[in-house]
């Protein structure tokens, strides 16, 4: 069985590949009382492990199965397009180990994973959104059978290192969050370019209209957090009969805005199983 750090009651985690997430998750970990002793990454770029060994003090290798062979959890956090050569290459190793595996490969099925690792392995697949590179990610979550509740408890905890989740009781489901909280910020970015802009050609400086939109936004998103209102009633409150925000919504109403978001959402689910369909027949 894979081996467990001395120190703390934490088990010893291992990241193959030690991109973005993988160092924002590693960090995030850190900061929430894991042991750099109790945190391994593994990749093939020199320049990378050099990089997170500088910043976060952890090891590094660029063999994956050193990582493999003293991980008791094991994050699978290459590119979806490498992740089956990566898996089918470990197989051997981790049918020894048998680790918790957790996936944050976007857009690849849990049946796949087993199945390119030899089977018969405890996998939670993830998905969590770039706001994870500054501590305030959204992931879903989706374990298969053979995760166990103290499993779950270590999956939520990792992935809570960067942010918020939740339990999905259907796998097909994680099409939906990736095209809600994965695809999301770009939504949000879109609709502060588009707010931006338009106060730009009203007249305000660019400096200006960056400043007012992005703490218009952080403030909306606030209140929404912090507050105990839905969103509709937010709204409702700051729209004034008859004044300047009634009408700005009105005009947005017109435009069929709820419309328009349901279309790209489901765009984005459509195209979430179409990838999760290639990559599955494709090995």
């Amino acid at each position: 069985m894979a081996s467990t750090s001395s120190r703390g009651a934490h088990p010893l985690i291992g990241f193959i590949g030690a991109g973005n997430m993988a160092r924002s998750l590693a960090s995030g970990l850190l900061k929430n009382g894991w042991g750099q002793s109790q945190i391994v990454l593994s990749d093939p770029e020199s320049s990378q492990r050099q990089a997170i060994e500088s910043v976060l003090g952890v090891k590094t290798f660029a063999d994956n199965e050193v990582v493999v062979t003293r991980a008791a959890i094991l994050v699978l956090s290459v590119k979806p397009q490498l992740l089956a050569g990566v898996a089918k290459a470990l197989a051997h190793v981790v049918q020894k180990t048998k680790p918790l595996v957790i996936s944050i490969a976007a857009g690849v099925r849990l049946e796949d994973i087993d199945r390119w690792l030899g089977g018969g392995l405890p996998i939670v697949r993830a998905m969590p959104n770039t706001a994870a590179l500054i501590g305030s990610g959204a992931s879903g979550l989706y374990a298969n059978e053979r995760v166990n509740e103290s499993m779950r408890n270590q999956a939520e905890s990792i992935l809570r290192a960067v942010g918020v989740t939740v339990w999905l009781n259907n796998e097909d489901l994680m099409d939906v969050v990736t095209a809600l909280s994965g695809s999301g910020p770009a939504y949000f970015f879109l609709v502060m370019e588009a707010l931006e802009q338009a106060a730009i050609e009203s007249g305000l400086a660019p400096k200006q209209a960056r400043l007012l939109t992005l703490e218009t936004a952080f403030g909306a998103a606030k209140m929404a957090l912090e507050g105990h209102e839905e969103p509709s009633q937010l709204r409702r409150r700051v729209t004034s009969p008859g004044g300047t925000t009634e009408q700005a919504v009105k005009i947005l109403e017109q435009g069929d805005i709820r419309q328009l978001f349901k279309k790209a959402v489901q765009a984005a689910v459509n195209r979430s199983r179409e990838i999760a369909d290639m990559f599955g027949k494709k090995t």
